[in-house]
């Protein structure tokens, strides 16, 4: 018991689930529809279930928002569905259950089924190979049309050929094109139409229709027929959405039965101007392909030159030289700087000298004494030139140029000037100031 591993039980879901999703991966079924829950998150819950069994299904928003049903947007309990899902389980509960990918209505999807799985036996067997296509014949004189004779089909081509090339005949060999003898209508048509070789191409088709309405033309021996024609054949089945098992075993599709008269009636100088532009298209394809592969082998190139050992062996060697320049340089402006420093310091401590400093004193108090000299006698001559100029305002100004005329000022003893008689009295001392002197006097 020691040397048996004991599993969690979270390592046991994890390992089941595993298996179960590498081993039976994706798997179809039909089933009915119960326990229906459509979450607030978009997701669905739901069992799908027949007479003796059910199991529990997931439907995650991002796939059932593609979900289109004849019931509508929602699926309901007790309707038959085909689905597509991942076996798996739900680890949390350790329960078993599917992840549908894919849901439709189980009648239209059994169609569907049976359609993609007789699609991948009759590709297997090559019928839908390219390389066994034949080409349509540059003159086309004679058309042989396969299909309902009072269908809307057979009026459009004859209408499509008369209006394109009236010389064109066309042969209809009558076939049913719906229902469940249609198949061996249409195959009888196609090989009577080759025994009887009247015509240069044949035209296999009818209007639009449901899935079950076009279904003759996904018959195995429906699609035999036309694949193992000697005639070139150009299926025309439906409308341009509509796609047979028949489209791909014909040598040619037409989206609809018209397309298929306007191929057919194609003149010489159509075909030629198509096969103009099929080629210019192709080459264009070829060149813009080649310019892509050349742009990516550049690409590749460059990236292989990046990592190859030899170049980030010279990455390595330019980083090393770029390294080792930078470390001389770094080691010589050392060596310069120890070199320079003594004279650097000892023209700092000439600078720094007490004769030096006392020399520059020296010089700067002579240049503060010629300043001074400079600035003294400026202010001399400026002080000089002021003085003469107020003495010449004085001058001008000046009584004793007055006195000079021929006048005197009279002034008392407290040399107040007297201007009027009334300012002295008999006996009062006066001075007269006259130009050349003063004469003192007394009032009688």
């Amino acid at each position: 018991m020691s040397h048996q591993h004991i599993l969690q039980i979270s390592e046991l879901t994890r390992k089941v689930r595993f298996i179960l999703e590498s081993e039976l991966n994706t798997v179809w079924l039909t089933g009915e529809i119960s326990n229906f829950i459509a979450a607030g998150s978009g997701h669905w819950y739901l069992s799908l279930k027949d007479a003796k069994s059910q199991v529990k299904c997931a439907m995650f928003k991002g796939s059932n928002r593609r979900v289109r049903l004849t019931t509508g947007s929602l699926p309901a309990n007790g309707q038959q569905v085909l689905v597509r899902a991942k076996v798996s389980l739900y680890e949390p509960r350790g329960d078993f259950q599917l992840i549908i990918e894919h849901m439709e209505d189980a009648g239209t999807g059994l169609l569907r089924q049976q359609y993609e799985q007789l699609k991948q036996k009759l590709n297997a067997q090559g019928i839908f190979d390219l390389a066994d296509k034949k080409p349509l014949p540059e003159h086309i004189s004679t058309v042989g049309i396969v299909t309902s004779p009072t269908g809307a089909a057979v009026k459009d081509i004859l209408t499509v050929l008369k209006r394109r090339n009236p010389n064109i005949k066309a042969i209809i060999y009558p076939a049913l094109v719906q229902g469940e003898y249609a198949q061996g209508d249409i195959c009888h048509a196609i090989q009577s139409a080759n025994y009887r070789k009247e015509c240069d191409v044949l035209i296999v088709g009818r209007g639009g229709g449901s899935l079950e309405d076009l279904w003759p033309f996904n018959e195995e021996s429906v699609v035999q027929a036309i694949y193992q024609s000697d005639l070139p054949v150009i299926s025309a089945v439906g409308h341009e959405v509509d796609t047979t098992l028949s489209d791909y075993a014909a040598d040619l599709r037409a989206p609809t039965p018209s397309a298929a008269a306007e191929l057919v009636s194609n003149d010489t100088t159509d075909l030629l101007n198509n096969i103009t532009s099929l080629k210019k298209r192709l080459l264009n394809s070829l060149r813009g392909k080649l310019l892509h592969l050349t742009n990516e082998k550049s690409y590749l190139q460059h990236r292989l030159s990046q990592v190859h050992p030899e170049q980030q062996l010279q990455i390595q060697q330019q980083k090393s030289d770029e390294l080792t320049i930078r470390l001389k340089q770094a080691m010589q402006r050392n060596i310069m700087q120890v070199r320079h420093k003594p004279q650097q310091l000892s023209q700092r401590l000439l600078q720094q000298s007490p004769s030096k400093v006392i020399h520059n004193h020296q010089q700067q108090v002579e240049q503060n004494s010629q300043r001074i000299a400079q600035a003294m006698q400026k202010t001399l001559q400026h002080k000089g030139e002021n003085f003469g100029h107020l003495v010449e305002q004085l001058q001008i100004v000046s009584p004793l140029a007055t006195i000079s005329r021929g006048y005197s000022v009279t002034r008392n003893k407290e040399h107040q000037l007297l201007t009027k008689v009334a300012q002295v009295q008999v006996g009062d001392e006066i001075s007269i100031q006259l130009s050349d002197g003063k004469i003192n006097a007394e009032v009688v």
